[in-house]
């Protein structure tokens, strides 16, 4: 097992994490505002980069990511697999652009459901066909499981601090502050 296949399914949220505290730092973002910027760059790096990533390892690489996971190699479900990841990632990254708490939500549901669908089927693999491959029963699975709860406790609590008001994020920050 290569570091790089330990490591990767952590990299993108970590990036995200970094560029966040630069921005809420060089901004001095506080409070409910810190939490959006926090938020904003975890759809765009962590999901959005991280999913872009992933689609094109099954795009480009089809038969290393099919290694990699314990499936056959020339399955046509890395070409599926892999235009959802893109979609996904290009989603998460609009979440820079598209600060509506809708369009996050929207988001974070969707890639929620796929994420912690395929968490399970991680699961279910390794349980009822010992697939212990890494990116089947590794650091992978925890992230497909992990991940999507982590970003919707997120949302779940920008919505409380902002008295979960629709509308924009900045909408949101004006009600706050008054």
């Amino acid at each position: 097992m290569s570091v790089m296949e330990i490591i990767w399914p952590f990299l993108f949220p970590l990036l995200g994490a970094f560029f966040a505290f630069v921005h809420i730092s060089w901004k001095h973002h506080a409070g409910t505002q810190a939490l959006e910027t926090f938020l904003a760059w975890q759809l765009a790096v962590g999901l959005g980069l991280g999913y872009v990533y992933a689609g094109l390892g099954h795009l480009v690489f089809p038969d290393m990511v099919a290694a990699s996971l314990g499936w056959p190699l020339h399955s046509p479900f890395q070409r599926e697999v892999g235009m959802w990841d893109l979609a996904m990632g290009i989603v998460g990254i609009l979440c820079l652009k598209a600060r509506s708490t809708g369009f996050w939500t929207a988001t974070i549901v969707t890639y929620g459901i796929f994420s912690l669908g395929a968490g399970l089927g991680h699961v279910y693999e390794l349980v009822v066909h010992g697939n212990v491959s890494v990116s089947n029963a590794g650091p992978v699975m925890y992230m497909d499981i992990l991940y999507p709860l982590f970003l919707g406790a997120l949302l779940a609590l920008y919505h409380r601090r902002s008295d979960g008001a629709g509308g924009s994020p900045g909408e949101n920050r004006e009600k706050v502050k008054n």
